[in-house]
């Protein structure tokens, strides 16, 4: 059985399930149950969660089905039941803050355009990771530390939402893992403020209080991010639920590893690898999508 959450507009939400019902059916899926739960209204008191249950396994249907008739801003198509995850993982960079850390960080080396255009690339999976990452770094050579703490100071905020699904899911006994392909000199500082419980990222070779152009150590990559999903389930059991966001290439193993993978405002790669998807709203829609009353939301 296939469940489906969907962030709706109340007041369109019976002709638009009309259209979608009939799409799925041609798709192969039968919708067997139709709800608005009571008390999913949003904020505002003009959209709610709309859950489906299917008969059915093409969760890839169901998901082009939903984008088709209701583009909807947040929704999430998992088998069997939805609960909260015991595990959450997530990308930092354009998903849990608001910046990539080194396009930004560039800029204070003047050549942020030339930095950001391999970003975009990598992140739409047209390059290899390593490969691009340190040609990135191996441009900021020279440049000093201290444009770090001003960039961290200056440029870096959080995502709408973030703290608030953090904290929530901490609250609610999740472990919460920040894993990066970027750098611990951002990636530390970012989980305090955030909560996370544990960090894993790159470093930044830094010498004489300036950047050598390396990095120290082994590369966090796209095969990293989902090995350190397995790593902590893990230690939580073979039953235990997983949650990851990510917004890019190099998140797509780790999001197609989660049970609840979301993509969060994401490249097209990465938003069709995932059965979850936060296009339009916070990252509070995840928690909403995953049932979590807004009365144990933890707001900071």
């Amino acid at each position: 059985m296939l469940i489906a959450r969907l962030i709706a507009e109340t007041e369109t939400c019976e002709t638009r399930l009309d259209a979608l019902v009939a799409a799925l059916a041609e798709a192969g899926v039968q919708v067997t149950a139709a709800a608005l739960p009571e008390g999913s209204a949003g904020p505002e008191g003009d959209a709610g969660v709309l859950e489906l249950q299917m008969d059915g396994y093409d969760a890839a249907a169901v998901l082009a089905a939903i984008d088709h008739t209701f583009a909807p801003p947040a929704m999430l198509v998992a088998q069997g039941g939805i609960a909260v995850p015991r595990l959450f993982v997530s990308d930092m960079d354009s998903t849990m803050i608001g910046q990539e850390c080194i396009d930004e960080l560039a800029d204070y080396a003047g050549i942020k355009s030339q930095i950001a255009a391999i970003t975009e690339r990598a992140m739409q999976g047209e390059l290899d990771f390593e490969a691009a990452l340190r040609e990135r770094v191996a441009l900021l050579a020279g440049l000093e530390e201290g444009a770090i703490h001003a960039c961290l100071a200056e440029r870096i905020t959080a995502s709408p939402g973030a703290k608030t699904l953090v904290a929530t899911l901490a609250a609610l006994g999740a472990r919460t893992v920040l894993v990066t392909g970027g750098f611990h000199h951002f990636a530390d500082p970012v989980a305090e403020m955030l909560g996370f419980h544990r960090v894993v990222g790159n470093r930044l070779a830094v010498e004489g209080g300036k950047l050598t152009g390396g990095l120290v150590g082994p590369i966090t990559d796209s095969a990293v991010k989902a090995a350190v999903l397995r790593e902590e389930l893990a230690g939580l059991g073979e039953e235990a639920l997983s949650l990851a966001t990510g917004d890019g290439a190099n998140d797509i193993p780790m999001i197609e590893a989660a049970t609840y993978g979301f993509a969060y405002r994401a490249k097209p790669k990465a938003r069709a690898a995932a059965n979850g998807r936060v296009d339009a709203a916070d990252l509070t829609a995840v928690l909403t999508l995953l049932g979590v009353p807004q009365a144990d939301w933890r707001v900071n």
